[in-house]
């Protein structure tokens, strides 16, 4: 299987980076093809602007969306965007390594989904009607691939609990896994998340580092996160809520996963 790791932290010698070689020795190992992108190696630009369409005009208004439509049917996305994207349609599976910051991926992660999912790409697709609204949430251009979360935090995992101060791990992550991943269409395994980084010793991690081979070698084999598909009957067309009879009395994050 082809294995495309987008990997977030600007120093090779970290905690992070010692995960991301381990996990490519891990796959290529089990006689996966792994490509990284380390986005910070890279140099990766983060901001979305009309630089991202190489057809833009000067002096003309600027519409990100208009203008990703626009450059993803006529070809004239910039190069690094046009690469990313060759690389999802090529991996069977897709792993985000990043550390947890101020509560969500760090800057240039997120620079990285905003270009390169381009309108036309990741979203924009699909017909919209009254029964159908759009290809998104579980189907869409990305259906059939797999997806997982590799995350690294300084918080103690009692602070991510259901009552923990910093507010349930799944709920944070929510955003990333249901948004970012399970909209173009993956199916998204529960992430893998390794809690008090600052007390990582070397004992500790060699128990992180078994713990996430484990879950490489069953990233084929894991369940996905039930997610409610969009178009499958749990929501009304075109509103996209809940049907009443659905999840009950539920309410938030929570109800749009199917226990």
């Amino acid at each position: 299987m082809n294995v495309l790791i987008v990997y977030a932290h600007p120093e090779p010698r970290s905690l992070n980076g010692a995960l991301k070689d381990f996990a490519v020795q891990r796959l290529e190992a089990a006689g996966h093809t792994v490509s990284v992108s380390d986005l910070y190696a890279m140099k990766w630009k983060a901001t979305l602007d009309a630089d991202d369409n190489t057809a833009h005009v000067p002096g003309t208004v600027f519409n990100a969306s208009l203008a990703s439509k626009q450059a993803f049917v006529d070809g004239t996305q910039s190069d690094d965007i046009a690469r990313e994207q060759e690389k999802l349609k090529w991996a069977d599976a897709v792993i985000l390594q990043f550390p947890l910051w101020w509560f969500s991926m760090p800057a240039i992660l997120k620079g990285w989904v905003e270009r390169v999912y381009a309108y036309g790409f990741a979203y924009g697709v699909g017909e919209h009607s009254d029964h159908h609204w759009g290809d998104r949430y579980g189907e869409g251009s990305l259906a059939g691939k797999r997806a997982m979360l590799v995350v690294t935090t300084g918080g103690w995992e009692p602070h991510y609990g259901v009552r923990g101060i910093n507010g349930p791990i799944d709920d944070l992550l929510f955003p990333i896994n249901h948004g970012v991943l399970f909209y173009p269409g993956f199916d998204v395994l529960p992430p893998f998340v390794i809690y008090r980084t600052g007390k990582m010793d070397e004992a500790r991690f060699a128990q992180s580092a078994d713990a996430l081979g484990r879950r490489l070698d069953e990233l084929w084999s894991t369940r996905p996160i039930p997610y409610r598909r969009q178009n499958a009957g749990d929501y009304t067309i075109p509103e996209c809520t809940l049907r009443e009879e659905i999840a009950r009395g539920q309410v938030g994050f929570g109800a749009h996963v199917a226990h």
